[in-house]
């Protein structure tokens, strides 16, 4: 596969665990999302581990002359620009389908943040989906992914468990990572 051979061996990374295949509905969280670069490596990480997620953007990504690129890479546009329920259209799109599992960045943005958003918390708490957590590791160029994890209903110790699974990850820019401090 091509996906596969620019990943590991033109590139030099890794995939270490793998994307639940006996699930086939889950949110997958990639952090840190610090990079530009960010976004390409999951595509390729995702096509080597052959399993099907879907994305969401900002509807800029998916205008002429690119967007089709970002459509048929797996993409869905959302206009953040209309105050509108995407937690309840996420968590029905969830219940509507058979098979769905969505990557989202909890950071939000390249940008370093303070906080993250919960939506992804929410979209998943709503739709009885556990949390897959997938990690940027760019000092030792590896993409990680964890087992399942199912929510409490302790969103504290549930951010906790996020926490230490993402506090020694170093990202393409590490300035940007806020790995102190998640919720």
């Amino acid at each position: 596969m091509i996906s596969e051979f620019i990943f590991t061996k033109i590139l030099g990374w890794k995939l270490v665990g793998d994307f639940p295949r006996h699930h086939k509905k889950y949110i997958v969280i990639g952090a840190p999302h610090t990079s530009w670069k960010d976004f390409p490596i999951a595509i390729l990480a995702r096509n080597t581990a052959g399993i099907p997620i879907n994305f969401i953007g900002k509807d800029s990504l998916f205008k002429p002359p690119f967007g089709f690129i970002f459509r048929k890479l797996g993409g869905a546009p959302v206009d953040r620009s209309k105050s509108n329920n995407l937690v309840d259209a996420i968590v029905a799109v969830f219940n509507s389908r058979e098979e769905f599992r969505l990557a989202l960045s909890p950071e939000g943005t390249r940008e370093r943040v303070e906080k993250w958003k919960t939506g992804f918390y929410f979209i998943a708490k709503g739709a009885n989906v556990p949390i897959v957590m997938f990690a940027f590791d760019f000092k030792n160029k590896e993409i990680k992914v964890a087992e399942p994890y199912y929510l409490t209903d302790n969103m504290e110790a549930d951010f906790d468990h996020f926490f230490s699974f993402y506090k020694d990850i170093i990202s393409a820019k590490p300035e940007y990572f806020n790995n102190e401090n998640l919720l």
